[in-house]
């Protein structure tokens, strides 16, 4: 019977994709990795990875048996942490987008500080996809993360939390000559697009669907900051998440125009294993956005 540090071990060596990043995060040898694992194939009588000559990918019997151990390691957090007190206090290890810290998860995440000082939250930047894969095998507690395209595994659970609508943003001083009407400007004027492989570039594809057009292209970045920045700068047009603590209305370089006939919006929401140790910490953050949006 496999013991529940081989188990972390096999999700640090599917999550690092090599034995020898593997035995760096939990402090073993890579030698010693390669033996728990061929210890666990031989205890499930399948062969998990296909190994190269530095590397290592979960096949598909692997990428099975990720889901049901990530349980079986969420279900062994959960128990341990029903020992401890109500109060909320240690760490709380969470992903977030760029982007959440400048729409309403930054007042969820100063009130969750003010209301519990003993609680430690560290962050992590980075994009829905990598976040998804981060909880799903332990490295995170949860994330704030856009729906997921797909259905997510069972040992996963994503709650709603806030919605942005996606909005035209163009420049009011421009570096070219910008048309009036929306469908003429996504035609016509340079398109600043949010990176296609993502899950808010999905949604960008899909407004630009709705409007019934084909977008000039002329650069791809992963950052919304960065691409209001350069249509602030006057360099081209977006469609972008409607950020909560941006002052759009008063922005002097930009403007929101409407897009008739697209109704596209983000749903953020708190990405988390179905079971894990720091469920009352994720709770309060739910329960915030549950209290905002039943005051309004």
């Amino acid at each position: 019977m496999p013991s529940i540090r081989t188990l972390q071990v096999f999700l640090a060596a599917a999550r690092e994709g090599s034995f020898a990043a593997a035995g760096h995060a939990m402090g073993l040898t890579a030698a010693a990795v390669g033996l728990q694992m061929k210890s666990l194939e031989e205890d499930l009588g399948v062969t998990l990875f296909d190994r190269g000559p530095r590397s290592v990918v979960l096949n598909t019997a692997g990428r099975e048996a990720m889901a049901a151990i990530g349980d079986i390691l969420a279900r062994y957090a959960a128990l341990a942490g029903q020992r401890g007190s109500d109060t909320l206090s240690g760490t709380l290890v969470m992903g977030a987008l760029v982007s959440a810290l400048m729409g309403a998860f930054a007042d969820a995440l100063w009130a969750l500080k003010r209301d519990h000082p003993a609680l430690d939250v560290r962050l992590f930047a980075g994009q829905s996809r990598e976040f998804a894969l981060r909880v799903a095998d332990g490295a995170l507690d949860a994330a704030i993360v856009t729906r997921p395209p797909y259905r997510l595994a069972a040992s996963l659970a994503w709650t709603p939390l806030y919605v942005e609508p996606m909005v035209l943003i163009v420049p009011r001083t421009p570096h070219f000559a910008l048309p009036r009407s929306a469908p003429r400007i996504l035609r016509e004027a340079p398109f600043i697009r949010f990176e296609r492989a993502t899950w808010t570039g999905e949604l960008v594809h899909r407004a630009l669907r709705q409007a019934g057009v084909k977008a000039r292209d002329e650069m791809e970045l992963n950052s919304v900051e960065a691409i209001v920045e350069l249509v602030r700068a006057g360099f081209g047009v977006s469609i972008v998440p409607k950020l909560a603590n941006v002052h759009w209305a008063h922005d002097r370089a930009l403007r929101i125009v409407p897009m008739p006939g697209v109704d596209v919006r983000r749903d953020v929401g708190l990405l988390e294993r179905a079971l894990h140790r720091r469920m009352q910490a994720t709770a309060a953050i739910k329960a915030y956005f549950a209290a905002r949006f039943a005051r309004r």
